[in-house]
């Protein structure tokens, strides 16, 4: 179907607002003179934006396309990963958020460095930047590329626009007008995806019978107890599995922590933790509803013309071409719903690479930066990535079969990053070496698994019953490039051996990812030489064990925290007699015994002038 004015309208206002969010906090306030205001916004925000940029910040256009379609494929069985979200925000709001805020740091991987040394900071700043890179041009072009394919709507018009509009107002207006375009694009999405319900229930007699209908052909699904981590959605997987895929995300995450680090206290910030669970149960709810719709007006209607070789993906669009077409402005707004999806994603990726590099990998080397220089160089950054952007949606293009591999390469480092954090952070005991091991073990171990169900998959003329990998299919045109985005098909029987453990589901990924880097990570600091309790920096440590078995004497808690002596009242700051402050903004006290062993100091001070 083709676009009426109206429809271009409503995509083009998106856009012109998006752009004048960004233009207004370019020109206001402090007009992003400084690294502070231009990547933390002046650490002023409260908690329901940041609550709401959290959410927008991973709800990318691929999610709007792709959850409906699970459902469609394989039921209800989906809407149980809203149990993960409870301990998933919960941890991150009572964890790792206090330790991040306290330490009053920039970059998520400057903590790295207070708890090891700067090598293990490189390698988790290179990690995330690879993760970030690879998936930001996957994320503007995959959902460009399926509107392309259903509605004839121009492909690297559509890429363009997004990728140039993102990087006006993300350089401009900094960190909050990247949140605030996401609440902005969060409301967008909102509506879009209620219009969608609403229309399509209607039309088929209200959602009650949706409901009914859906039920009778065993799309409504109970509680599945099985244990098996190989069967796609399970209770287990979705409440258990899905809380590591929740903390990679919520809790590490350099894009969403850096929104915990600009609010204005420690408490707003885990008040946007808490909010954001309403707003994810909302967002789960309609994306659910939307593929229950799309089933049941689909068994009456059929979506995709004759002789047409429709994909999941592209069936989300065809029920909302058909269903809205009607109702000129209505398909507009969904096609505003989906980009509102990609720009929040992208604008988010484009201020935290940018930060990450600014504060990891060019200010330690050049200490002496004056504070508007820095300012500028933070603005190159993000219009460099926003123009990198757009060359990996170029490369994107040509990838072919391999784009589904670096669409999952998302989900692959997620996992070691949460794993390397957790190590830090519980595990007074771990090293350095033990650190950078067991990362690199964790990304074998990720990429092991993903490239081999991919090859594996890739060998046989039917895919796996869970695998995330589609099959080989011929990709020499858009619409069957825009297959590989989030297609699976029915599987075969039972497989073994190593074609069994490919066939991991992917929501137990991170889990599994994660596992695997404490694991070795304790193992080779045991090794080597654990790090003695004098070497650690208490701020850096969450005292697990000691706060969960709080009813024991106090002389077992201790025993449990490995010999780090605590405070005894939890405090923001170290005493000033424990610091001492350096031009690169990391101060140390250093400690003999600490130097002897080869550890770095283990007190450590940011010097906030310094932003």
């Amino acid at each position: 179907m083709e676009f009426s004015t109206a429809d271009y309208s409503i995509f083009v206002l998106l856009l012109v607002l998006s752009a004048a969010i960004g233009l207004f906090y370019a020109l206001s306030g402090g007009r992003q003179r400084t690294v502070q205001e231009f990547l933390l916004a002046n650490r002023s925000m409260g908690f329901l934006p940041v609550a709401l940029s959290l959410l927008a910040t991973f709800q990318s256009a691929v999610a709007i396309l792709g959850v409906p379609s699970e459902i469609y494929r394989f039921g209800t069985e989906y809407w149980f990963l809203g149990c993960s979200y409870f301990l998933g925000l919960l941890i991150p709001a009572h964890v790792f958020i206090p330790v991040f805020y306290r330490l009053q740091i920039t970059s998520t991987y400057e903590y790295l460095e207070l708890r090891f040394n700067k090598t293990v900071r490189i390698f988790g700043t290179v990690t995330f930047i690879f993760q970030m890179v690879i998936y930001m041009g996957v994320v503007l072009y995959a959902p460009a590329l399926a509107l392309n394919a259903v509605t004839g709507f121009d492909l690297w018009s559509a890429v363009l626009t997004i990728g140039l509009v993102c990087t006006l107002y993300t350089t401009l207006g900094g960190l909050k007008a990247v949140i605030w375009t996401d609440v902005f694009q969060t409301l967008v999405m909102f509506a879009g995806q209620l219009a969608v319900i609403v229309v399509g229930a209607q039309r088929m007699g209200g959602m009650a019978r949706v409901w009914h209908l859906a039920e009778q052909q065993g799309k409504i699904s109970g509680i599945d107890l099985n244990p098996d981590p190989y069967v796609r959605y399970t209770f287990w997987t979705l409440a258990f599995g899905g809380v590591f895929m929740m903390l990679s995300l919520y809790g590490v995450n350099q894009a969403q922590v850096q929104r915990y680090l600009s609010s204005r206290s420690e408490r707003q910030a885990v008040l946007s933790c808490y909010a954001v669970f309403p707003c994810q149960q909302i967002v789960l709810c309609l994306s659910c509803l939307t593929g229950l719709v799309m089933f049941v007006y689909d068994r009456e209607h059929p979506l995709a013309p004759s002789g047409t070789h429709r994909t999941p993906d592209q069936l989300v669009l065809y029920f909302v071409m058909d269903v809205l077409q009607d109702l000129p402005g209505l398909p507009g707004l969904f096609v505003a719903c989906l980009f509102s999806g990609s720009l929040s994603t992208i604008s988010s990726a484009f201020n935290s690479l940018a930060t990450v590099t600014m504060e990891d990998l060019v200010r330690p080397h050049f200490p002496g930066l004056s504070e508007s220089r820095a300012t500028l160089l933070s603005k190159l950054l993000a219009f460099g990535y926003g123009l990198l952007c757009l060359g990996m949606a170029y490369v994107s293009s040509m990838l072919g079969p391999v784009l589904q591999a670096a669409i999952s390469i998302f989900g692959m480092v997620g996992g070691p990053l949460l794993g390397l954090f957790c190590l830090g952070m519980f595990f007074p005991c771990a090293n350095p070496t033990g650190a950078v091991v067991g990362l690199l073990a964790g990304l074998a171990m990720a990429f092991w698994v993903g490239i081999g169900s991919l090859v594996s998959n890739m060998g046989r003329a039917t895919p796996l019953a869970n695998s995330t990998v589609p099959p080989p299919i011929n990709l020499t045109t858009p619409a069957a490039l825009a297959t590989t985005l989030l297609t699976t098909t029915t599987p075969p029987p039972s497989p073994t051996g190593l074609q069994k453990f490919y066939n991991l589901s992917y929501m137990w990924y991170s889990a599994h990812n994660s596992t695997t880097v404490i694991a070795v990570g304790l193992l080779v600091s045991l090794l080597t030489g654990p790090t003695p309790p004098s070497a650690v920096d208490p701020r850096t440590i969450f005292p697990v064990l000691p706060r969960l078995l709080c009813c024991l004497p106090a002389r077992y808690r201790q025993r449990l925290c490995c010999g780090v002596r605590f405070p005894t009242q939890d405090a923001p700051h170290p005493s000033p007699t424990a610091e001492k402050r350096v031009p690169n903004g990391v101060g140390a006290v250093p400690r003999d015994e600490a130097e002897e062993q080869g550890y770095g100091p283990p007190a450590y001070a940011l010097q906030e002038t310094a932003f």
